[in-house]
């Protein structure tokens, strides 16, 4: 069974479930994953906000609410989605916001507040957050805010995580252009 087959199998049962059980968050966030891998963000998005409205709380939808918002370049509600998602102390995964809550700070310009949120999720342990991918982004931020010796230190680091990896040459790339 393909791929897409079982996607459109598991839609239909998810929707058909979704009738008799409005209130399932995780069976409403379940289905706005699937919508999100189909590339059908509105469905996605919709169904993120039915998990939101059945848990407040949720911090996981927050941060996938999120990430639909971004890729849809609808940043400043996205930036509220995972300051929502933070808003939670018994978050388990917060790097996870914190890290995509830095990338849409520093595409919104607010490279000061992205650095202390991409600082923030690299304490946490263990994390979900593979830390080469941190590491890279914390080096952009440094590199635009000009802090050039943190920049370097951060973008090795990643050369060392990442070995020959696209995260790996993306900070080489950077590297470069410090010298």
């Amino acid at each position: 069974m393909s791929r897409m087959t079982w996607f459109r199998g598991w839609e239909r049962r998810s929707n058909s479930c979704m009738m008799g059980l409005p209130d399932n968050k995780d069976a409403r966030y379940a289905l706005g994953h699937v919508y999100a891998l189909q590339g059908k963000l509105s469905q996605a998005e919709e169904q993120f906000r039915a998990a939101i409205k059945v848990d407040e709380d949720f911090s996981k939808a927050h941060t996938y609410l999120g990430q639909i918002l971004a890729s849809q370049d609808r940043w400043d509600e996205a930036i509220k989605s995972y300051r929502r998602a933070l808003a939670n102390p018994l978050y388990e995964t917060p790097d996870l916001a914190r890290f995509h809550l830095g990338r849409a700070l520093a595409h919104q310009g607010d490279f000061q507040a992205s650095m202390e949120v991409l600082e923030d999720a690299m304490t946490v342990s263990p994390p979900s957050v593979p830390p080469a991918m941190t590491n890279l982004e914390l080096g952009r931020v440094y590199y635009k805010l000009g802090y050039m010796a943190r920049a370097r230190e951060v973008l090795k680091k990643v050369t060392t995580l990442d070995k020959d990896g696209e995260l790996a040459a993306a900070a080489t790339e950077l590297l470069a252009r410090l010298k």
